[in-house]
């Protein structure tokens, strides 16, 4: 069990430890909706680039680095009030509150930041650990695009689009 979650902003030298995590993540096609074929450099752009005031975190127990997140404004303009972020944590670490630490660090700065609302546009349906964290922490489920993730298996499941008022 993690003894200590810390949550940091990202530094550019944390990277070779952020990669296998996303890497993990994406390959496995059950979680997350990633190509599972993304490349580090797709990722790197994909995974760092959030937009004006965006922000991406790592959660460490000591020096070992457990998850990460991204957040930004969910769409510009007139959207711009309001916010979405993605986690990722590796397997082994799964259960140990990685993800409730990196959701309640991401929720505290877009409240910091004057975000009206932060949305999650693409939960995997099948994702139930990640769905109850979220609604343990004030998100409802406010659609689901049905069978938009295609599963390892070839089964296709619903988007979860998850909504919190800040």
């Amino acid at each position: 069990m993690a003894s200590k979650i810390i949550v940091r902003d990202y530094d550019d030298a944390d990277w070779p430890r952020v990669w296998p995590i996303i890497e993990e993540v994406v390959r496995a096609g059950d979680t997350f909706p990633f190509p599972t074929d993304l490349t580090e450099e797709e990722a790197r752009g994909i995974w760092l680039e959030n937009g004006p005031g965006g922000r991406v975190t790592v959660a460490l127990d000591g020096d070992r680095l457990l998850g990460t997140a991204k957040m930004g404004r969910n769409r510009p303009g007139p959207g711009a009030h309001v916010a979405t972020a993605s986690y990722m944590v590796t397997a082994d670490a799964r259960g140990l509150g990685v993800g409730r630490a990196l959701v309640v660090d991401s929720l505290d700065w877009a409240r910091e930041s004057g975000f009206a609302a932060m949305q999650f546009n693409a939960v995997v349906a099948t994702n139930t650990g990640a769905v109850m964290l979220y609604e343990s922490l004030g998100f409802t489920v406010v659609g689901t695009v049905p069978r938009a993730h295609e599963l390892p298996t070839g089964e296709r499941v619903g988007l979860r689009i998850m909504h919190v008022d800040l």
